[in-house]
């Protein structure tokens, strides 16, 4: 297992910048994922750990090896970092048979052949190819050309895995059985992963740790659960989560005090936060329709119902205000009914309007202290 440690990194392509002056550390056996839009610096980083990019500025160590230092003049070749790659192509031999496909890197070792062997039999049944290795990529399906380039990564047996998008050619069954398998092989490895995709749901059902990316910079580094509870900034509480995130923004009803509130809703936050405006973020599930009125609530206009399997979602409008709630597939809604609205204030982000922050009581109290 190892440790990779990313040091001010930077990396830019003319004048745009892919990597701006991004740190990280990696935790020895972690499943760590790089999330976010087309174009945000995810795979630029993955490439630059693998040695197929060299920055600009910073330093790369992987272990207590440093792979890659710009003050040092340090750039170590991908074939000497001691870690193995699956591409979003596969990237297989088309003229080599399974075997040979997933031979390949024991060769490249000089893996004694009795060894090899041995090897090859232990991996391609792990992964259900045992009598599919005489094939070639051409007579196998997307899923099973994928198991072959990751029984050749297997094979090898690297401390490190790197993983670009490697299901996104998958259709979307056998994308989840595939996560399934990647997260067991790579919890039996014990291998340090970096795994890069633009899918939530891969990011948050597969990683121990979740990066969020934008425009070079990270925006976020937490394990899932706090990802999707507590983000960071409006850009990731607007990135993760489908249905989406609900922001609005709202004013102070007074000078002091809970309450804030626009032209259309009021809504009671708990806390104050000692701003003038905020922008309210409440998951779907954190809205709670109710048949009649009570204490705290507001009546909506049901704008829309899309059922969805075992839960519902539910368009709410009240003036100009629109909110996503989500319910279970046994309640019964229909579209322009009215219907009584509250919001589970213990569960609401806030953020500042002016930066786009998460602000909490903690982070009230420490700028009172300071």
């Amino acid at each position: 297992m190892s440790k990779i440690y990313v040091h001010n990194l930077t990396k830019r392509y003319g004048s745009a910048t892919a990597l701006d002056n991004v740190s990280l550390e990696i935790e020895s056996g972690e499943f760590l994922v790089l999330l976010g839009p087309s174009g945000c610096g995810k795979t630029t980083l993955l490439r630059c750990l693998a040695g197929l990019e060299t920055p600009d500025d910073g330093e790369i160590v992987m272990g207590d090896k440093v792979v890659f230092s710009s003050t040092k003049n340090i750039m170590v070749p991908p074939g000497k970092r001691n870690l193995g790659m699956v591409f979003q192509s596969y990237a297989l031999w088309p003229h080599m048979s399974v075997r040979d496909n997933v031979k390949f890197g024991l060769d490249v070792l000089k893996t004694p052949k009795s060894v090899a062997e041995e090897r090859l039999d232990e991996v391609l049944s792990d992964v259900g190819l045992g009598d599919l290795d005489q094939r070639y990529p051409s007579e196998l399906s997307g899923g099973q050309q994928q198991r072959v380039a990751l029984a050749r990564l297997l094979a090898t047996q690297p401390p490190i895995f790197l993983m670009d998008e490697p299901l996104s050619n998958l259709d979307a069954r056998l994308r989840m059985d595939m996560r399934v398998e990647l997260k067991r092989f790579q919890s039996t490895a014990q291998a340090t992963t970096v795994y890069v995709t633009h899918d939530q749901t891969e990011a948050m059902t597969m990683s121990t740790r979740v990066v969020v990316m934008r425009d070079g910079s990270i925006q976020q580094v937490s394990p899932p659960d706090q990802l999707y509870r507590q983000p960071e900034n409006t850009f990731v509480a607007d990135f993760v989560g489908m249905p989406r995130i609900n922001l609005v923004k709202l004013s102070a009803e007074t000078a002091h005090g809970s309450v804030f509130t626009n032209d259309d809703i009021r809504v009671d936050v708990g806390w104050e936060p000692e701003c003038s405006e905020i922008i309210v973020g409440a998951r779907p599930e954190d809205i709670t329709i109710l048949d009649e009125a009570s204490a705290g609530s507001e009546d909506y206009e049901i704008k829309t119902v899309l059922p969805n399997g075992p839960e519902t979602i539910v368009q709410l409008t009240r003036g100009e205000t629109t909110f996503l709630t989500r319910v279970g597939h046994e309640a019964v809604l229909a579209e322009g009914q009215t219907v009584w609205v509250q919001f589970k204030s213990s569960a609401l982000n806030i953020y500042s309007a002016e930066t786009g922050a998460l602000i909490s009581p903690e982070t009230v109290k420490l700028s009172e202290a300071s």
